[in-house]
């Protein structure tokens, strides 16, 4: 039998080599089994994204859950993550399944369970769960009679009120704010739009239609991929351009001139927005990985900052706790106090918005501001693959706390997750060893733009030293 793990974002595998019906209804077994042992409420939200076979994925699920005594409330069209999140807590269900993959190619489909809280399971949750799955057997896999109907649920009108509490959108449609909106044909087509133009924001779409091949890439809202929609920014002389990923977790932003604003300065950015037009000063959430301007900001703020390992279960107990204004990683995750503690880029495109019309500047002239206040970070993240050999010795390596990497002295070694080593001028690299594939991530934020390449090189190079 394929073995099932849930990783920091659920189980995700190849359609129709892991990922198939039986192997489903084994993962589902098991979450089942989980939820009917947590007593009440026996009920479970079953969503998905857009991707091939959603559908038929979402009603063999439900069908499992039923046969296991625990009710399915069924999500019939795509539907972002976060939106499920916020359906989970408002409704008071056991959770939540989403079949989705988020941003990983057309080829792969998921399983993410969460949580009552809203919030991605735990590993002391998934492990379980997994336990679960292995002493049902193959047993669990074994097909169900189809065709049960289930209880329908709308998340969307819900999911776009509470939005329209935490943005002020009244104040993008007096800036004259005009949007360019790009769901990467997933599942925050209608949500995003919808609710700017609900509220007379003059928005065009790109990709705002179903393909389940996501234009022959990974639905992945990144600077390379973001070309039609800096298009029709310049067609529609747009001030911004924001975009989600595949299930509308993660987020891409777009400044007025085409540049595109990395997740770090964006998390930054609205960091102080937030203190300054909310004044909340509860504290902030970043992952090691993330820019270290939050952490300067933190300082300059007099905000407690909260440095977690990578992953955003963690950055969504301090929400659930109250603790944080906002939480952010470098990989485009982001959400704010008083909201789903997931990652929700429909928020954090909205946010991006208000902050340009409330603000009247651009992005960019925003963070040459914070450069100005509190010095420049120029972060950079690559994926560097080993050979066998290499990767064995580097897992070694990794271990010790080495003084000085490139000729610098090392002045901090911080081991939240993976190595991360910070150097005499508080520029810093990072390395996290991936659990399914032979590849070192490699992190690196130089304090000077000129520094950016040497640092990254440097930080490669010690993997080979």
């Amino acid at each position: 039998m394929t073995e099932i793990k849930f990783g920091t974002s659920g189980w995700r595998a190849i359609v129709a080599e892991d990922f198939t019906l039986a192997n489903i209804r084994r993962a589902v077994a098991g979450i089942a089994q989980y939820v009917a042992v947590q007593g009440e409420p026996r009920t479970v939200l079953v969503g998905r994204d857009p991707r091939f076979l959603g559908e038929t994925f979402v009603a063999a699920a439900a069908n499992v859950l039923a046969a296991h005594g625990v009710t399915p409330l069924v999500i019939p069209e795509p539907a972002p993550t976060p939106a499920i999140a916020y359906a989970v807590r408002r409704l008071k269900t056991g959770g939540s399944i989403n079949f989705t993959a988020s941003h990983n190619p057309p080829e792969y489909n998921g399983i993410k369970y969460s949580t009552p809280d809203g919030a991605p399971a735990l590993p002391e949750v998934t492990g379980q769960i997994e336990a679960n799955i292995r002493a049902l057997g193959e047993a669990a896999a074994a097909p169900l009679d189809a065709g049960a109907q289930f209880e329908l649920v709308d998340v969307k009108p819900d999911y776009l009120k509470r939005l329209a509490e935490l943005v002020d959108l009244q104040a993008i449609r007096r800036s004259g704010l005009r949007v360019v909106f790009d769901p990467f044909w997933g599942a925050a087509r209608g949500y995003t739009c919808h609710i700017l133009r609900e509220y007379g924001v003059e928005t065009a779409t790109v990709h705002d239609f179903r393909d389940v091949l996501f234009g022959g890439h990974a639905p992945e809202p990144d600077d390379h991929l973001l070309a039609e929609c800096k298009a029709k920014m310049r067609e529609t002389d747009a001030a911004i351009g924001v975009a989600t990923d595949g299930d509308a977790d993660r987020f891409g932003v777009v400044d007025a001139d085409g540049t595109f604003i990395q997740p770090n300065y964006i998390i930054a950015l609205l960091f102080d927005y937030l203190v300054e037009t909310r004044g909340w000063k509860n504290g902030v959430a970043k992952s090691v990985a993330t820019t270290n301007l939050v952490n300067a900001l933190a300082d300059h703020h007099g905000v407690p900052l909260y440095e977690t390992p990578v992953g955003f279960k963690y950055i969504g107990e301090l929400i659930n706790e109250d603790k944080i204004a906002i939480g952010g990683e470098e990989s485009a995750g982001l959400t704010i106090r008083g909201h789903v503690p997931e990652k929700d880029g429909v928020i954090a495109g909205l946010l991006a918005a208000e902050m340009v019309a409330v603000r009247g500047c651009s992005l960019g002239e925003q963070l040459q501001r914070l450069f100005a206040t509190l010095g420049s970070f120029y972060p950079n993240r690559e994926n560097f693959y080993l050979t066998p050999e290499v990767k064995e010795k580097f897992t070694e390596k990794i271990k010790t706390d080495p003084a000085e990497i490139g000729g610098r002295r090392v002045t901090q070694v911080v081991r939240t997750d993976g190595l991360k080593l910070v150097l005499s001028d508080g520029s810093w690299v990072c390395y996290r060893l991936s659990g399914t594939e032979p590849v070192v991530r490699v992190y690196s934020e130089a304090r000077r733009e000129n520094d950016r390449q040497p640092l990254s090189q440097a930080a490669k190079d010690w993997v080979m030293a």
